[in-house]
Order: structure tokens, then sequence, then C-alpha cells
């Protein structure tokens, strides 16, 4: 199939493009900078400069394929309180992909979030976003989840694939790689409470692998959950880290993680036995407490 995939030089959309190369498929890349143009050139796709605000080119783009994976979101303004902006962003992004496929029956695979969607119990791919207001805050993300998966009704062979908060790697600069830091920073490896609180987790090539089935061979409609620990405590990561760093293991306040002190002690454990039987899924790499003691996110950088 021609994929048209959005970003497709970030930390995953980085792993699922060589994975749906080495399919056999052929693979064009949204990229909003020179330096991502050339690393998807060098991965083996072709490249369509533009970016999530470039609407026609986004509509034109999955026109002309046999496919969409989205996997960008405007991390950068998010991250520094306009999270209404970028989800809004995403939604209108949503809606464009939705009416240029309408009636095709092509694959459209949108990447969603799991962490906090039932808090406190196991998540399962039954779960519905319970989303609000298509506005800001993070119902407005879970709103486009919604909006993708009733692309179906309108001929769309739709998918969601929500990510645990941590898909973790050699090279990852998310969660982990902030919780790591923020140890370092403070001489503390530090948990919440008792630390019994929870979080699901997938390494990024099992992500990838679980985007390229998803476009192959997920029904119109399909909520899959790329989870390969369904929950891990974060007082067993704090031990990694505080073993690796040389640093004591204590309870924090939230104050202590910074902007991630609002995450941090959320218990949201996640079920993937749906996907894994629907799409013969199986997670091969290692479980995030095994990748964290391998080392990688304490190297010095």
């Amino acid at each position: 199939m021609r994929v048209f995939v959005t970003g497709a030089s970030g930390w995953i959309g980085s792993a699922v493009v060589p994975e749906l190369i080495a399919a056999g498929h052929q693979v064009t890349g949204l990229a909003r900078s020179d330096g991502s143009a050339a690393a998807l050139t060098a991965a083996g796709a072709d490249v369509l400069r533009g970016d999530l605000d470039d609407l026609e080119v986004l509509g034109a783009a999955a026109a002309g394929s046999d496919a969409v994976i989205h996997l960008a979101f405007k991390h950068d303004i998010a991250f520094t309180g306009d999270f209404a902006g970028a989800a809004e962003a995403d939604r209108r992004a949503v809606e464009t992909f939705g009416a240029a496929l309408a009636g095709s029956d092509r694959p459209f695979v949108i990447a969603s979030g799991l962490l906090g969607l039932t808090p406190g119990r196991l998540a399962t791919e039954r779960d519905s976003h319970q989303a609000t207001e298509p506005g800001g805050g993070p119902q407005g993300r879970h709103a486009t989840a919604d909006l993708t998966v009733a692309l179906a009704e309108r001929g769309v062979r739709s998918t969601v694939l929500r990510l645990p908060p941590t898909v973790h790697g050699d090279g990852d600069n998310g969660f982990m790689a902030g919780i790591v830091g923020i140890a370092r920073a403070t001489g503390v490896s530090g948990y919440l409470g008792d630390g019994a609180n929870r979080w699901p987790a997938v390494h990024r090539l099992d992500a990838a692998r679980l985007f390229r089935l998803a476009l192959e061979h997920a029904p119109a409609g399909s909520v899959l959950h790329a989870v390969a620990d369904e929950g891990v405590p974060i007082r067993a990561v704090a031990d990694v880290i505080g073993r690796q760093l040389d640093l004591p293991v204590a309870p924090a306040t939230p104050a202590h993680f910074g902007w991630l002190g609002q995450v941090i002690g959320l218990d949201s454990p996640a079920s993937s036995s749906l996907t894994r039987d629907l799409l013969d899924w199986r997670p091969m790499q290692p479980g995030l407490l095994d990748d964290l003691e391998k080392g990688h996110y304490f190297q010095a950088g």
C-alpha cells in the first residue's frame, strides 16, 4: 500500500516507517523541517513538506494514498500551556483525513493515549473515552479519538491505537527520560504515596509492529491497546532509577516532579488482551523495567 504518515520522523514514527517499508509498503512522510525530510529520505520514504495546519496538503495526500497513519501532535505547544490549541489542530487534521477517505474503505489509524482512561482499574479496549466537549484539555483529544471511531460509519476503515504513557526504548526523550532527569537533578529517586500506582508500557518497536498490523488487518471502528506491561508500579521504576544512579529512593511530593507532578501519581493499568487476540500481536521486546536495567536511560547526554 501507499501509506501517508504524519509524525513520521518522531519517536514512534521513526520506528513505524521502517516497519512499513520492510513489509513492502511505500511510505510518504510529512516533514516540517529539513532535518525531518533528511531523516525520512535516509529511511527510504518519500517526503511531503508541510505541517498539521496545511489542511489542503493533508487532504490531497490522503486522497492520493491507500492508507493514512496519523501520529503527529503539536507537543511543542501542548507542553507549554496550549493543550487546547494542540488538540484543536489535531481534530481539524482528523476531520480533513476523514473527508478525504470517506466511502473508500481505506485504512486510517491514529495514535491516542491510555493514561487516566479508567483511573484505578484495568482499562480494556471496550472502555470509551467518555469525551465531553471537543475543545480544550484531554477531553479534546479524546473527542477526536471518538470521531475517528465514528468514521467507520462513513466508509473509512478507522482505528484508534491507544498508547501507554511510556513508549520506551533507546533514545526515548519522553516521560521515563523526564523522570530519570528529575532524579538526577534533585538527588532523589522519588515516587508519590506508597508508589503502588501503575503505568502500562510498551517498547517502541512492539508499538510500531502493532501500527502495521492495524493498518493491514484491523476492522473498521477498532480500538486497540499497544500494551506490553499492563501496570508497572512507579515504586519499581524508582527503585531501578535509584540503583542505576546510586541515589536514595524515597516518597516525594508532586512539586518534586515539576510538570510531571500532575500525572506521576495516576494509577492507570491497561490490558491488551483483545488486541492480541484480534491481530495476533505478541510483544517481543524487553519490558519497561528490563529496558531501564540496560542502562541507556542513564548515559550522560
